[in-house]
């Protein structure tokens, strides 16, 4: 990613008009890459994992992990100069998130059509981005709940993809560049 790219992430993560109401949580996929959980801890933010219950060390170490970020600090900047376009995980916009823990752990399971349960990883950015649009209105307002938006890199990692719930209906911008390049409702 080039500096302008960068920065145009920023500036759409953390526009100044909303800094101060809403802030920007990474729900990271620590199984993506063995870097992402020690950085974490190193980070000293505070970070929550979506399992529950004790966990083994190996386990914690790749579990989905909760932490809230800010445009300036350290680990942001890593995030975005090394592991945006690998797919460590996606970005969510609230206004209070004294439920968002337990509201996403809501999602972590699914049942498949023989009545198995499966973990559903909706924190990487490629299956946030094909399962949103798939979504009946019903679906879109469980999974959005509090949330403002879901924000995720787009395919080719040269942009930011927000979702969002409009009127029951999913709004889905591109930002390529610092430019809006393409606004789509899907419904």
């Amino acid at each position: 990613m080039n500096a302008q790219q960068r920065e145009a992430i920023v500036q759409a993560l953390w526009p100044q008009a909303a800094a101060r109401r809403r802030g920007v949580w990474g729900v990271l996929d620590c199984a993506r890459d063995p870097w992402i959980y020690p950085a974490l801890v190193e980070s000293r933010l505070e970070f929550l994992c979506l399992y529950s219950g004790r966990l083994a060390p190996a386990l914690e170490r790749v579990a989905p992990q909760l932490v809230e970020l800010h445009p300036g600090n350290r680990f942001t900047a890593r995030w975005l100069d090394e592991g945006w376009g690998r797919s460590w995980g996606i970005l969510v916009r609230i206004e209070d998130p004294s439920n968002l823990r337990h509201h996403l752990r809501k999602f972590l399971k699914v049942r498949d059509e023989q009545g198995r349960s499966l973990l559903f990883r909706y924190y990487d950015p490629r299956v946030l981005r094909a399962y949103l649009p798939t979504c009946t209105a019903d679906e879109l307002r469980a999974l959005f709940g509090p949330i403002d938006s879901f924000l995720a890199e787009t395919a080719a990692g040269d942009g930011l993809v927000e979702f969002g719930l409009r009127r029951g209906e999913l709004e889905v911008a591109v930002r390529v560049d610092d430019a809006l390049s393409q606004q789509a409702q899907a419904g």
